[in-house]
Order: C-alpha cells, then structure tokens, then sequence
C-alpha cells in the first residue's frame, strides 16, 4: 500500500508562484518514479512532471521554463516549484507515484488526492 498526501496548492494571481510538495510513505521501494499530473474541468488529465530517484526530468512542453520538479529521497517527498503561474495552469494537481516514467506516463501507479491551483488574471 502506497500512500502519497499533497499539499500547498491555493489561490495565487497570474505571475506569482507556488510550491506543491508530495510525501509518499508505504511500499515505496518500487517507485523509482514520482511526479505529477493536473487536470483541469472538462479536460483530460495531464502529466505535468516527472523524476526518477536519479534525477532524470521529464516535463510538458507548457510548463518548461516555469516549473520545476524536484524530489529529496531521503524524505521520499517530490516538489514542484511553479514559476511565472498563468490561469491556463489552474486545475487539480494530483502527486503520482511509479516504477518507471513509462508507466507514469501511460497513467498508472499510484495517485494522491488531489490539490487544487487557482491562478486568477
């Protein structure tokens, strides 16, 4: 059992930043991958950014030049520093967790709840 608990999202204006932090804890030994997707109303789910344990990153092509991800093992806990936020970015952002960024980015593994990101114009 896998579990992985978001937090910092909120409310911010366009330009300002936030970070999003994700601890996983369980069976996490298999995860080489974390990351993470958002979704936004009435669009699909998209993996925003992703990190194996070695430091490989993986981003979308929207979000490169403003975020970035970053992961401390020791703490099994990824971050996601978002730069420069536009309102294009407001929608749920789900911490995700696999054993490869293949499978990530095929949409399996394990997901947190959620937290939601506003960026108001």
């Amino acid at each position: 059992q896998v579990q992985l608990v978001e937090s910092g999202g909120g409310f911010v204006q366009a330009g300002g930043s936030l970070r999003l932090s994700c601890a996983a804890s369980g069976n996490i030994f298999s995860l080489n991958a974390m990351g993470w997707y958002r979704q936004a109303p009435g669009k699909q789910r998209e993996l925003v950014a992703a990190i194996t344990r070695g430091g490989i990153t993986n981003y979308a092509d929207s979000v490169k030049g403003r975020f970035t991800i970053s992961r401390d093992n020791a703490k099994n806990t990824v971050y996601l520093q978002m730069n420069n936020l536009k309102a294009e970015d407001s929608a749920v952002y789900y911490c995700a967790a696999a054993p490869n960024i293949v499978t990530m980015s095929l949409g399996r593994g394990n997901w947190g709840q959620g937290t939601q990101v506003t960026v108001s114009t």
